[in-house]
């Protein structure tokens, strides 16, 4: 297969950007790191992206064999937050060095303006006492035997997900009939906009490759660990000649058996923090 190209012509489609209100704690977080989309792509978040990886272009669903997404899409949502400086790991002490010892406390509860975001926060906020990262990501999944703890799953997240990407001109929704149900799919309509988020992963591992994890933008590098966790990395990497295939694929494995405690010690961003603590929550799992 070829390698995907960047195409020129603007997408038709509006492009979302984010407020000055939300550009301004990304910066007061240190993420002010040049950006890794260009001026023609939508500002898709995490979930979004993740989500868009793992759809089949034409059928419009994710792979029935995929059962790593929907825990993926939770981690995405903690590592988004952190980003837009909503939650962070609560200070390192002496009994609580690792990452998954370190509970996730608020930073700020202003709106984010995305759902899912929202009532993930809510719940963080009025849950006392704090969970950590593993258990958060258990939560958001409903994987609990707790059934006092059953409220705080978040439900129909890919199908919400998808209706934000249909908006956004990304995705349409069609029925198809499986013999016994019928199922709401959604298409791709915008070819260019997914062709632009796998290019950039691409580029990230390939011509934009660096070996110093610190120096990679912040938003690509949860987009790989979390592409990765939700088992759609390959997908991203499938259209790549072999040469180019064995050294993204050999890069980013070096990037996840990298020690998370290690890593997370090396830097001083709260987000940062909260994205090598996710990617130390699936390694467990």
């Amino acid at each position: 297969m070829t390698t995907l190209t960047k195409r020129n012509r603007r997408s038709e489609a509006p492009v979302e950007r984010w407020s000055k209100d939300e550009e301004k704690e990304e910066k007061a977080d240190g993420s002010d790191e040049e950006q890794d989309t260009d001026s023609k792509s939508l500002r898709l978040t995490l979930m979004e992206e993740i989500l868009l990886l793992g759809l089949k272009d034409k059928e419009g669903y994710t792979s029935f064999w995929n059962d790593s997404i929907s825990s993926g899409l939770r981690g995405c949502i903690l590592v988004e937050l952190a980003l837009r400086g909503r939650i962070h790991l609560e200070p390192q002490t002496s009994r609580k060095r690792k990452l998954l010892n370190r509970k996730v406390v608020v930073k700020s509860s202003a709106p984010t303006g995305d759902v899912l975001l929202d009532e993930a926060l809510k719940h963080i906020k009025n849950t006392e006492p704090p969970e950590d990262v593993g258990s958060w990501i258990e939560l958001l999944t409903g994987e609990t035997w707790n059934p006092l703890k059953l409220h705080f799953q978040i439900r129909n997240v890919r199908e919400r997900l998808a209706k934000n990407l249909v908006e956004k001109g990304v995705l349409t929704t069609e029925k198809q009939n499986f013999l016994l149900f019928d199922m709401t799919t959604h298409p791709l309509t915008d070819s260019n906009e997914k062709e632009r988020l796998v290019q950039r992963l691409q580029e990230s591992l390939l011509e934009r490759w660096t070996n110093d994890s610190r120096r990679m933008n912040r938003r690509m590098l949860a987009l790989i660990l979390l592409a990765h966790a939700s088992d759609v990395l390959e997908n991203a990497l499938s259209s790549l000649p072999d040469e180019r295939y064995d050294a993204a694929s050999s890069r980013s494995q070096g990037l996840l058996e990298a020690d998370p405690d290690q890593e997370s010690a090396k830097v001083t961003a709260p987000a940062e923090e909260m994205i090598w603590a996710v990617l130390a929550a699936f390694n467990k799992s």
